[in-house]
């Protein structure tokens, strides 16, 4: 017993310095709200009804997730994240049912150089450029979110099959760039990604840009490369698609903050919209984005956000059907945080859009909610947010 009692020691103390070392962490977050929405399009009628429903993710959505972190020596660690999306109305899978739609990648990170990952994750608009945005990861969530998402600041589009590479910070100064394969054999191009991004912070300033272009070929379909279409997860559909944006934030006190950020982006041979669930036809579709906004800390646990998108559209060759449409977009919201991990919140979105020319397509529609029969409709949500 004495000769064994400093083995078992020992190999107790390796053991504790080993998981000292690594870890696995559950986390998530569950958002459910009340929503009231006006000029709904009846489903019996055709004719704008209001709407009063049970939603999940108005602001942010529903989730759980295994993210973790290896020390491997000298710098080096290896990191994973599996996240999964649900609807906490009723309990089903997001994103087209996939155990792991939302982030599912692995990678090594250093911290002299920084983090690369294989794997379904997001791009750079999306790391870069939406958290200074109201909408996505900033503090409108989805509900903020631009006419149909066409650029992706909340995030509902992820690239599969990536390679991405995203420094450590030079003085403020990030950086990166990824590559997603099609997975096609003959057709490397027929669906693969790529996207670039850099990002500077110094004092009350923040400034970021990227940028993403998906090719696509209208002729043969590659369902399973860069961007899903049977998840639900993709913007548009057609052929090439680009997006890139900018963004700039000043924040003021501990946490309040002030931003601007402009987008474009453009599908090409464009045949479909997925979150107005309506097929487009047309040589080009474009869009514009112009936002401002601005949220306030009354005090730390009490918040005020403001914040307008004015959007130019445009549908080139589309015959009768082509159009120059415009959206005005008002977002308004009070947070209250009962906790760091919980918070409710009222929120209302106002949106109008004109020059449509009569197609239907692009009638307002707020984020996915029930599309509009016109040209106006208001959203509001009162909801509590609980985060684990």
């Amino acid at each position: 017993m004495k000769l064994r009692n400093p083995v078992i020691a020992s190999a107790l103390l390796f053991a504790g310095v080993a998981h000292a070392q690594s870890s696995v962490t559950l986390y998530g977050l569950i958002d459910a709200s009340l929503v009231y929405v006006n000029n709904a399009k009846s489903t019996t009628s055709g004719q704008n009804a209001s709407q009063f429903l049970e939603n999940s993710g108005s602001v942010s959505t529903s989730r759980w997730g295994l993210r973790g972190n290896e020390d491997l020596g000298g710098g080096l660690s290896a990191v994973f994240d599996l996240e999964n999306g649900f609807n906490g109305a009723n309990g089903t899978l997001k994103n087209g049912g996939d155990l792991f739609g939302r982030q599912a990648w692995v990678g090594l990170r250093s911290s002299q150089y920084g983090t690369v990952t294989l794997g379904r994750q997001y791009d750079f608009i999306v790391d870069y450029v939406a958290p200074m945005s109201a909408t996505g990861s900033g503090w409108g969530g989805n509900l903020a979110a631009h006419p149909y998402d066409n650029d992706n600041l909340d995030n509902d589009m992820r690239l599969n099959n990536a390679v991405k590479f995203s420094s450590v910070s030079y003085g403020g100064f990030k950086a990166g760039a990824m590559y997603a394969f099609s997975g096609q054999a003959g057709g490397a191009g027929n669906n693969n990604a790529y996207s670039l991004g850099a990002s500077y912070g110094k004092g009350p300033v923040s400034l970021a840009a990227a940028y993403i272009q998906i090719n696509r070929s209208t002729v043969i379909a590659n369902a399973t490369g860069a961007v899903s279409t049977g998840d639900g997860d993709y913007l548009t559909e057609g052929g090439k698609q680009q997006i890139y944006g900018a963004a700039a934030r000043y924040q003021f006190g501990d946490k309040s903050s002030i931003s601007a950020v402009y987008t474009h982006s453009v599908t090409y041979n464009i045949t479909g919209l997925d979150l107005a669930s309506s097929a487009v036809t047309g040589s080009s579709l474009k869009f514009d984005n112009f936002e401002i906004n601005g949220r306030y800390f009354v005090r730390p646990d009490f918040s005020l956000g403001l914040a307008y998108t004015y959007t130019m559209g445009s549908l080139a060759g589309a015959g009768a059907k082509s159009a120059d449409p415009h959206w005005n977009q008002f977002v308004a919201q009070a947070d209250y945080s009962f906790s760091a991990r919980t918070d409710v919140y009222i929120e209302t979105v106002y949106q109008r859009v004109g020059s449509t020319n009569g197609n239907t397509v692009f009638n307002a529609q707020d984020y996915n909610m029930t599309g509009s029969a016109g040209n106006s409709q208001v959203v509001a949500a009162f909801g509590l947010r609980h985060r684990f």
